[in-house]
């Protein structure tokens, strides 16, 4: 199987729920090796001293479990002390194109943590920003943090690749390949693209079937389209279009996913 040649994803049988009804969870789960996990002083220090972001309210064991308050938003860190599951793991590993060893690298950590950002107070993207924001503290305070695992997204982040979020983060851009996954599939007819994990969002995923764009040109576009998607909290619909210039634009249709068994948002190149 070559670079970029992925397999379809699976189904999602969970109803769309009205934005009121919906989850208002932000979770990820950092890896560690070597037996080593994350030091809970270190990591809110970090938050204190380089996002500059207010932790109050902080209770339970400092070495291992707390719930504590960061700028509004109600966040749990976990020591779970084990491995994920390779097996779970597995299922993730072959969509896994931007690590390039995975399998093998994954396979030796020895623990794993919990990191939850929860409550409605504020957006989608404002959670998100803090969940990244926490996993780049655990990061730079870890040096034994391998990657970041993300089951709802089909996410498996390699350490030195998150953490280019952080420039990101820093100047309130959004770090889409630390939320959304972005699969490219070579066919005989060009290269196909689509998107995993804007459902997170409330937004229905995007796909372009057959471009004559080269892998770089799509995954950048993709990267854009997301962004500003994202950025400015629109939802695209049937009949709309998507400017990439002041003379050239892209026709939204909605339809049958071809990678994603949902309705999905067709970008005519």
């Amino acid at each position: 199987m070559g670079l970029f040649d992925f397999f379809k994803k699976k189904k999602n049988t969970e109803q769309v729920k009205p934005e009121s009804e919906r989850s208002t969870l932000a979770m990820a789960m950092p890896m560690f090796s070597d037996g080593k996990s994350f030091d809970m002083n270190k990591v809110v220090e970090h938050l204190q001293s380089f996002w500059q972001l207010s932790v109050t309210d902080f209770s339970g064991d400092s070495n291992e479990t707390a719930v504590f308050n960061v700028d509004g938003h109600l966040v749990a860190l976990a020591d779970m002390l084990v491995p994920i599951p390779l097996e779970e793991l597995n299922e993730i590993i072959r969509f896994t194109y931007l690590w390039k060893n995975a399998g093998e690298e994954t396979s030796r950590h020895t623990g794993h943590a919990l990191v939850t950002v929860m409550g409605n107070n504020g957006t989608e993207v404002e959670r998100r920003t803090l969940l990244s924001k926490l996993l780049c503290s655990i990061m730079l305070t870890t040096p034994e943090c391998i990657g970041i695992y993300q089951g709802n997204e089909t996410l498996l982040l390699q350490r030195d690749f998150y953490l280019a979020a952080v420039e990101d983060l820093q100047n309130n851009r959004i770090p889409v390949p630390a939320w959304i996954y972005i699969g490219l599939r070579g066919t005989d007819k060009g290269i196909d693209a689509y998107t995993f994990g804007m459902k997170s969002f409330n937004k229905p995923e995007f796909e372009v079937i057959g471009t004559p764009l080269d892998h770089d040109q799509l995954y950048t576009l993709i990267l854009s389209i997301v962004s500003y998607t994202l950025g400015n909290d629109v939802t695209f619909g049937n009949g709309d279009t998507f400017s990439l210039s002041e003379n050239a634009s892209m026709r939204i249709t909605a339809s049958k996913g071809r990678y994603i068994d949902d309705i999905t948002l067709k970008l005519d190149m």
